[in-house]
Parts: structure tokens; sequence; C-alpha cells
């Protein structure tokens, strides 16, 4: 009766042993064959963004799409570049509704104004766009993340301090992430600029990448 028992014991840890395979084969098949989440990254911006004088897989936003690509958590991830060549704040509001529906990104890279503050137009209305911008993406559930531009010196103190400090301020009160300045260690090395002193040339793209890169949480 006991051997009887004992044979019996084995049998049921036999069978347990084999279930318990069979469970582990089973949930490795399901997460292997679970799509991972591929987040799209959307980049509304200006020539800053636009590859302005290169081609566009030169230019920073295509870079960011590779760097995010080359990790394992993100490899499926797609950023989408609609910046344009002289695109003030108040276009790319306009524009901003037609490409959340089309595009449905999980993140909004917002680099808009330098064209606005070229202009001299005034530093509440380019605020006051920027921020329909930011609300109308955060109300579709869109993480923002603000990038900071600063102008020419030559246009006084008074109007580019300020200008600069709306960047910040935003990213406060929306609590938005924040890239202080897209251009540090860019704007002042003439050799990483152009001829117009505005715009990166291509060698400072992997520059202009790595100021994002390091001030963004994904």
């Amino acid at each position: 009766m006991i051997k009887s028992l004992g044979s019996g014991l084995s049998q049921v840890k036999l069978k347990l042993g084999m279930l318990k395979r069979a469970l582990c084969t089973f949930f490795t098949l399901i997460s292997v064959s679970l799509p991972s989440h591929a987040d799209t990254v959307l980049v509304l911006g200006d020539s800053l963004s636009a590859g302005f004088n290169m081609a566009l897989e030169q230019a920073w936003p295509a870079l960011l799409e590779k760097r995010l690509q080359q990790q394992p958590e993100y490899k499926d991830w797609q950023v989408i570049n609609a910046s344009i060549s002289g695109e003030t704040s108040e276009g790319g509001m306009r524009r901003l509704p037609a490409l959340l529906e089309e595009f449905q990104p999980d993140w909004l890279l917002l680099e808009l104004g330098a064209n606005d503050g070229l202009r001299g137009y005034p530093i509440t209305t380019i605020s006051a766009n920027l921020g329909r911008i930011i609300t109308l993406a955060q109300a579709q559930g869109v993480k923002v993340a603000v990038l900071g531009i600063r102008i020419p010196p030559n246009y006084g103190a008074r109007y580019s301090e300020p200008f600069f400090a709306q960047y910040a301020q935003l990213a406060r009160q929306f609590d938005t992430q924040l890239v202080p300045f897209i251009l540090h260690q860019v704007a002042t090395y003439p050799e990483l600029m152009l001829s117009d002193g505005l715009h990166p040339t291509v060698e400072a793209q992997p520059i202009v990448l790595g100021n994002v890169w390091r001030h963004i949480v994904w």
C-alpha cells in the first residue's frame, strides 16, 4: 500500500512538472508574439528641424529616429518630422489639429517661435500660440517637450532675454519636459553654423540631437 501510494505521488509530481513546463512555454510564446508598443514622435518645428540646406535624413529628427530604433525598448518607434522652414507659432497652431488626427502621436517635440522672434512679434503673442499648441496636444493625451530657442543678441537684451525665458516658463506652466536650448554648444561655434549665422550645419546635427536626447525622459 505504501509503495503504491509513493508511486502515485511520483506520477502526480511528474504530471505537475509537465504542466509547469507547458505553461512556461505557453506564456513565453505569448510574450514573443505580442507586438511591442510603438510610440510615434511628432516634431513640429521650423527650419532648425526641417533639414535646412541638407537632406531630410541628415537632420536631427531623422537621427533621433535612428537612435531610438537602435535600442530594444524603442525599436518600433517612429519619428514624424512635420517641420517647415519659415514656420511660425501661429502656422504650427493652425496645422496641429490635422497632424494630430493623421498621426495620433504619443509625443510632441515643439520647436517653434524662432521666426516669430526674428520678425519682432510680441512675446506675449508667441507664448499664447505655443500655449495653445501645448494645450491641444495634452488634451489628446500627447506628451510634450518644449525645445528652447535663442535669437541673435543684436535684437537687444530687452527682447531676446524674455524671448528665451518664455520656453522655460511654458514648460513650468504646462508641466512639460524642456530642452533649454536646442543649439547649445552649436550657435556660438561658427564652424557649426551656416554663413547666415542662424542655421546649424550637417556636422552640427548630432550635437543638436544630443541636446534633445539629454533632456527628454522617454
